[in-house]
């Protein structure tokens, strides 16, 4: 089994190398399969890259679906003027009552500061939007995007800092994402009609091919066969007396201190958009802004 070093590893590599059926890799092809326009895929050894042009984008989905635990993937994004194109990074499972959790990086002119949208769907609501401009070219050279998930939160990491944690607020009434399975997804597209400054600046097509490139991939979580009913799911994936899941373990419960600093940091310097404070779309508050504990933040 490949080894890496995440947040997650707080109780050391020994045990989280003996918690059962997790899964970590490297390899495209282990975890992955193009999904469409497979003409649009450069292959070049463990590097993957994705072609955008002006006659389709691309992208690929897991093999199998999981419930709880953590993806990464490293990804360099499109260099040059990318205005108009989105790629995304994502979870989501299916139906229109999905779960689902978003990265997307949008497009942007020449010299002016990448960003990245997050999302949150639940019961197939989202409308949850957070963006921030990163705080480093993300063009220039890989680096990770990250989702961890478990039974009280969901937080979305870059290069091992949170930007954002959805936290569970059942006692609340608030529903939480604990029992659907989840794709891993990525897609690179055209979306100029509202990726970039509103959709005001348009893709130009002279500066294609658009390309993202890929590679790092892991998945370390609780796999879910398309043979295990829906009701059965969750009692997989929960620990119990004979196996343990690393996501389960009390320290996984909430941010550490350093990490509460991390995403107070990056809230404080760099997001640009917050749901929770746009008064012309949410006259009224959404229930989880209220209820969110803000002590991190």
């Amino acid at each position: 089994m490949a080894t890496s070093v995440s947040f997650a590893c707080v109780l050391g590599f020994f045990l989280c190398s003996l918690m059962a059926d997790s899964i970590e890799s490297r390899n495209f092809h282990d975890l992955f399969q193009p999904s469409w326009a497979f003409d649009h895929f450069i292959y070049e050894g463990e590097l993957l890259k994705l072609r955008l042009d002006n006659s389709s984008g691309a992208g690929f989905s897991s093999k199998n679906k999981y419930l709880f635990g953590k993806v990464t993937i490293q990804i360099k994004l499109i260099a040059g003027d990318s205005a108009g194109t989105v790629t995304a990074f994502y979870m989501s499972s299916e139906g229109s009552n999905h779960n689902e959790f978003d990265f997307e990086f949008l497009g942007n002119t020449s010299g002016e500061p990448y960003s990245v949208q997050t999302n949150v769907y639940v019961n197939g609501v989202g409308n949850r939007e957070q963006r921030l401009n990163l705080w480093f070219d993300p063009t220039k050279d890989f680096h990770s995007y990250s989702i961890f998930w478990n039974r009280r939160q969901v937080i979305f990491l870059v290069d091992e800092t949170p930007i954002r944690v959805h936290s569970n607020l059942e006692h609340r009434g608030i529903p939480f994402p604990k029992d659907q399975a989840m794709g891993v997804y990525s897609s690179i597209w055209n979306a100029d009609d509202w990726a970039t400054q509103g959709g005001r600046v348009k893709t130009n097509w002279a500066h294609a091919p658009f390309i993202a490139s890929y590679k790092g991939f892991e998945i370390d979580g609780c796999e879910c066969p398309t043979t295990v009913a829906t009701a059965d799911v969750a009692r997989k994936c929960s620990s119990d007396g004979e196996k343990k899941y690393w996501w389960d373990e009390p320290t996984m419960s909430e941010l550490n201190l350093h990490q509460s600093h991390q995403l107070v940091w990056v809230r404080a310097r760099h997001m640009v958009y917050d749901y929770c404070t746009d008064s012309a779309r949410f006259p009224v508050t959404p229930a989880e802004c209220v209820h969110h504990s803000h002590r991190h933040w």
